[in-house]
Order: C-alpha cells, then sequence, then structure tokens
C-alpha cells in the first residue's frame, strides 16, 4: 500500500461518496474507485459497503480509518519539521468557502501567500456552512469561510469579518415596502425565500421563527444571493437576507431589518486550535486582506 491509496480512502471515508472524494483530491472518479479497489485487495477486505446511495463504511473500514489518518498525519509532520528547520514552509493547505459567498479578500489573500510561500499547495472548494464547520473539525479543511449563528463554532477558533442582522427584502410595490418597522409575523404571513438548512442565515433565521412560534412556508431556496434577490423581486415571495446582501440590490427592492430575528448572523473565518505552520503563516495574510 501506498499514502496516495491511503489519501483516497480518507477522503472517500470523510465524503461518504467516490465522486465527492475525486473531487477533492483531483483526479477522476475512476482512479479513486481503483485505488481503493487496490487497497482493498492488499488488505484482503472490503472497507465500504457500497450498496446505498451514499458509500459507508464497513466494519474493517472502520477499524482502517483512524490508522490512515495517523498515518498521513506523521507523513504531514515530517513535512512541516522538516520546513521549519530548513525555514521554508512546505505541505498542502485545504480551503473551503460557503457556497453563494463569493469575497474577492480572501482570493488577494490566497494569492499574496502563495506568492511568498510556492512550495504550499492550495486546494479550494464550495461547501454550506455546516459541512465546512464538520471538515474543519475533522481535519479534511484547515481552514473555511462560513455563515454561522454564533461568532465562533465550539472548539474552533475563528476570525469574524461580518456581524449583522437579517432584513426582509421585497419589491417597491409590495405591501410590505411601505411599513417603517417589520415583525417577524407580518414577515411569515408570505412565502418566504432563503437560503437552505446549513447556512448560518438561515439558521438564524430558524431559531428566530422557532422562538416566536412560527412555522413559515419556505417557498424558494438559494445558495446565491443574487438568486434570492431575484426572485423576491419578481413578487414570488419575502427575500430574507443579510443587511450587506440586500444593499447590493436597492435599485429593485425595498430592505427592511426584522423585529424579533435580533441575533445577528456572522460570517467568519474558522480553524482548528494548534494550526500547522503552514496555516499560521496564512492567517496573517487573511488579517490584512479583510482589515
Amino acid at each position: 500500500m501506498d499514502l496516495r491509496q491511503l489519501e483516497y480512502f480518507v477522503a472517500v471515508a470523510e465524503e461518504q461518496s467516490f465522486t465527492r472524494a475525486a473531487e477533492r483530491v483531483h483526479i477522476s472518479q475512476s482512479g479513486v474507485s481503483a485505488q481503493v479497489r487496490r487497497l482493498e485487495q492488499e488488505l484482503g477486505a472490503e472497507l465500504f459497503d457500497r450498496s446505498a446511495r451514499a458509500v459507508t463504511l464497513t466494519v474493517a473500514g472502520k477499524a482502517a480509518l483512524a490508522h490512515a489518518r495517523a498515518a498521513l498525519a506523521a507523513v504531514g509532520a515530517v513535512t512541516q519539521a522538516v520546513g521549519e528547520v530548513t525555514e521554508v514552509i512546505r505541505g498542502r493547505l485545504a480551503v473551503g468557502m460557503v457556497i453563494g459567498c463569493t469575497l474577492t479578500p480572501l482570493f488577494d489573500a490566497l494569492a499574496d501567500f502563495h506568492r511568498a510561500h510556492p512550495g504550499v499547495e492550495i486546494a479550494l472548494l464550495e461547501e454550506n456552512s455546516e459541512r465546512l464547520v464538520e471538515q474543519v473539525r475533522s481535519g479534511a479543511l484547515d481552514l473555511a469561510l462560513v455563515g454561522t449563528a454564533s461568532a465562533a463554532p465550539d472548539g474552533l477558533e475563528a476570525l469574524t469579518l461580518i456581524s449583522e442582522r437579517l432584513v426582509a427584502a421585497v419589491p417597491p410595490d409590495h405591501p410590505l415596502a411601505g411599513r417603517r418597522r417589520l415583525a417577524l409575523r407580518d414577515v411569515t404571513a408570505y412565502p418566504i425565500i432563503c437560503m437552505p438548512p446549513g447556512t448560518g442565515l438561515r439558521t438564524v433565521f430558524d431559531r428566530a421563527c422557532a422562538a416566536g412560534g412560527l412555522h413559515p412556508v419556505i417557498a424558494f431556496q438559494a445558495s446565491a444571493a443574487d438568486a434570492i434577490a431575484d426572485l423576491a423581486a419578481r413578487g414570488l415571495g419575502v427575500g430574507v437576507l443579510s443587511a450587506s446582501m440586500a444593499e447590493r440590490y436597492r435599485d429593485r427592492l425595498v430592505a427592511h431589518p426584522l423585529d424579533g430575528a435580533a441575533a445577528p448572523t456572522h460570517l467568519s473565518l474558522v480553524w482548528r486550535p494548534a494550526p500547522p505552520p503552514a496555516l499560521c503563516a496564512l492567517l496573517p495574510y487573511t488579517r490584512r486582506a479583510f482589515s
């Protein structure tokens, strides 16, 4: 067996999908499948149950996973130790970004870091915030840009970039457009256009509705603010966005803060405590880019 087989095995186990694992390690799905099959042949046992829609670990796979992660971590530690001694930072950084939230300062930070440390390979992927947080906790990602309902997810370090309230966005001819203040109950009397579960904005909205005993009808869900704004502008429902998101669409939408949804939504960078040297070197670039 080789480290590549172990890397692919861990990727499939964490993603529960050969397709997503292939995207993560940047090779074809057939390549991942072939390497995992070879590993299974060498070990003399199947590591995955492939009969269901989601790929799950067999008993043998569960037994192997911790050791595979430990082997990969040990190799990473060797690389980092040599890099520290030679003062050259090498390795790989896996960075996640919430779907539909393109922040150019993050790209600026990655570009500046790459120019300063070309020996570090950088990978970037998109997912919903909930899954990104899980992947940071598991070690599948080193750093992630996420939307959350709290400033820092449990057990993780965080740099909060934006903290703001939710607003209701409607076209100028909507019955709610002329109101000075909007109660959450007023808004939930209409179909809602919102981000999907797993996003920080949706979590804040759902919690506020639950606290008020409200049961909104979620008519449309979209990960991109542009899509929510376009649907709301066409009169298909009330768009729920953050204040800064709604500001971009003031030429066609009227936005009002939501009374009853005072808890802010946060956009943050999150990472595990005691980060590796490469991430320690990247963090100052992100702080400068977002300052």
